[in-house]
């Protein structure tokens, strides 16, 4: 059993709010998580992919009124969106009467669909967290190649071979195909987005060219960001922006994309192996988008990410704003050389960054010049854990 490093910050959550909803893709680990905190808490727990329990929330109001002070936990609560209005009354009638935390613990599988519907009756009232697949820091420096290779989804990172773990991603790709993304009333047909999901596997950390993909999958541009918003919000794939603040710079406009697990990326690509993936052509592209995906979810809550580029050349992979302003420039290299290009120093003392690090395969943290820090990833993500 892998302690998740999230269920500490849930658990805070409940002591200090009075719902909490918790974002993830499907597989990652919610309901787990969310059942060891229920049996903790003496709670109880709700699966609207359940047809008895949906049935049970048919009048919401009169069950959820005999668990008054209790704390109810509704996994998938995206399927009923008329549940929020309910929602907020309950949390307010709960508060008039001395409840005013640990009330609901809200599971949903799609992060846009699930905040748009929440956002308004619940403002105020709920605090959101993501729910990431593992990171290196769950899991120990000593997996950081299976984590990388396998991806952090629990079925595929703990599977008994790396044929079995490769199994469960094409099964798991084959379901949101098939049966998720139908749910969601979504008419897009699964192998024109399967081929358009593999493309950003080839692309990975590319900047997102629109037409060009269009052109190959024979679609509109408007159906390419259609698309890309889809995977987006099923928190299958990062739309890294652009820095923007700059505006007398000419920097490039368009973001970068990701399979934000590489895992996902790998399987969309048939690499097994380690071997099948360094002898690829997505190998930097894929080490890069996951130590991305490590260092975001390491990264203090309320960071915003990004990347820089100028028509000059001047480059920085990814840009971590912090809460309290600060800016960390982050190079990402799979290089044993602890070096980064002119073009990273130059961006970054335009941006008068406060911490210049290159994430980098050696074990060993080194000094660089111009203020540079080469470290593992492990430890960039202890750095940012600390601060």
């Amino acid at each position: 059993m892998i302690l998740r490093k999230h269920q500490e910050k849930l658990e805070q959550a409940l002591d200090t709010q009075a719902g909490v909803v918790l974002l993830g893709p499907r597989q990652v680990g919610k309901t787990t998580l969310a059942q060891d905190i229920a049996e903790q808490r003496g709670a109880v727990y709700l699966d609207l992919e359940r047809n008895a329990d949906r049935q049970i929330l048919e009048e919401p109001d009169l069950y959820l009124d005999e668990r008054m002070g209790q704390l109810v936990v509704i996994d998938e609560v995206q399927l009923m969106p008329g549940l929020f209005g309910t929602l907020r009354g309950q949390i307010d009638r709960r508060r008039r009467a001395g409840h005013r935390t640990g009330q609901f613990l809200l599971l949903g599988s799609a992060s846009n669909t699930l905040l748009q519907q929440s956002a308004e009756s619940l403002a105020g009232r709920v605090s959101y967290h993501e729910l990431t697949p593992f990171i290196l820091d769950e899991v120990g420096q000593g997996a950081l190649q299976a984590l990388w290779l396998r991806g952090g989804f629990p079925e595929s990172f703990l599977a008994g071979s790396e044929h079995a773990s490769l199994t469960w991603r094409e099964d798991f790709i084959r379901t949101y195909l098939e049966r998720d993304i139908p749910s969601f009333g979504l008419r897009i047909p699964a192998e024109t987005l399967r081929r358009f999901w593999t493309m950003l596997a080839h692309e990975q950390g590319g900047l997102l060219n629109a037409a060009r993909i269009a052109a190959g999958l024979g679609v509109s541009g408007q159906s390419v960001a259609r698309y890309l918003d889809l995977l987006v919000d099923l928190m299958l794939v990062r739309r890294l922006p652009p820095w923007h603040a700059n505006a007398g710079k000419r920097l490039v406009k368009s973001p970068k994309v990701y399979i934000r697990d590489a895992g996902l990326a790998h399987a969309l690509l048939g690499l097994e192996t380690e071997e099948a993936l360094l002898g690829h052509p997505v190998v930097g592209g894929s080490w890069e988008g996951f130590c991305i995906e490590n260092l975001i979810a390491a990264a203090p809550r309320g960071t915003e990410a990004s990347f820089y580029r100028s028509s000059a050349g001047a480059e920085i992979d990814l840009i971590l704003k912090l809460p309290s302003g600060a800016l960390w420039a982050i190079e990402i290299k799979r290089t044993t050389a602890p070096k980064v290009t002119r073009g990273f120093h130059i961006a970054a003392d335009e941006l008068d960054v406060a911490e210049r690090l290159l994430v980098y395969a050696d074990a060993r943290e080194v000094p660089g010049q111009g203020g540079l820090r080469a470290v593992p990833l492990s430890g960039a993500i202890d750095r940012l854990q600390t601060i």
